[in-house]
């Protein structure tokens, strides 16, 4: 959700932070209400979020915004823009801490801590972003349609290339038993 390949916009409120993503859908809720995580959730590639603002340094100003993302989520699913896959079991927890910079506040962190059973261990990874100051910045167009370009052939994940074909989304993955899809001439 905050891979920032659009400009993204925070939208802070007393129960809600939104974080908007120009143009495309889904925009991201981060309910800071004091709820619990529901039980009834549908599956969802973006997951449920739940967050509090803490003031890190007692100065009376909410400086950061801890997050915790849970499902169910649809998947196939994948870490980020390289493809790597989340576990079949769609049951990842996503843990953030999102704040300015103290030195150069056009600086944001947002500190992502992913645990899945994908996993030896939880993966930490610290994206910033730059905040455009520009009292009308450009907002692009972009419509995305839900999809995916993974597929799961057994406890395997491949990924379909631009001309169609499965390819592997690790070194050295053996390629998937194909005895029993039929053949056709192109």
């Amino acid at each position: 959700m905050t891979i920032a390949f659009t400009p993204l916009e925070f939208v802070v409120t007393p129960d809600i932070t939104y974080v908007l993503t120009g143009n495309t859908e889904p925009n991201r809720r981060i309910y800071t209400d004091g709820r619990d995580f529901p039980t009834d959730l549908a599956p969802t590639f973006a997951g449920y979020s739940i967050g509090h603002w803490i003031d890190t340094d007692g100065a009376g100003t909410y400086d950061v915004l801890e997050v915790e993302t849970r499902g169910p989520f649809k998947g196939p699913r994948a870490y980020d823009a390289t493809g790597l896959p989340l576990h079949f079991d769609n049951q990842s927890v996503f843990k953030e801490r999102i704040y300015r910079d103290k030195v150069d506040p056009k600086i944001l962190h947002d500190q992502i801590t992913v645990f899945d059973h994908a996993l030896t261990r939880p993966w930490v990874v610290d994206k910033r972003y730059v905040r455009d100051a520009s009292p009308r910045p450009r907002w692009w167009e972009n419509n995305c349609m839900e999809s995916n370009n993974l597929v799961a052939v057994g406890k395997e994940m491949y990924a379909i290339s631009a001309d169609g074909y499965l390819m592997p989304v690790k070194k050295d993955q053996m390629p998937p038993d194909l005895r029993y899809f039929r053949k056709y001439d192109r």
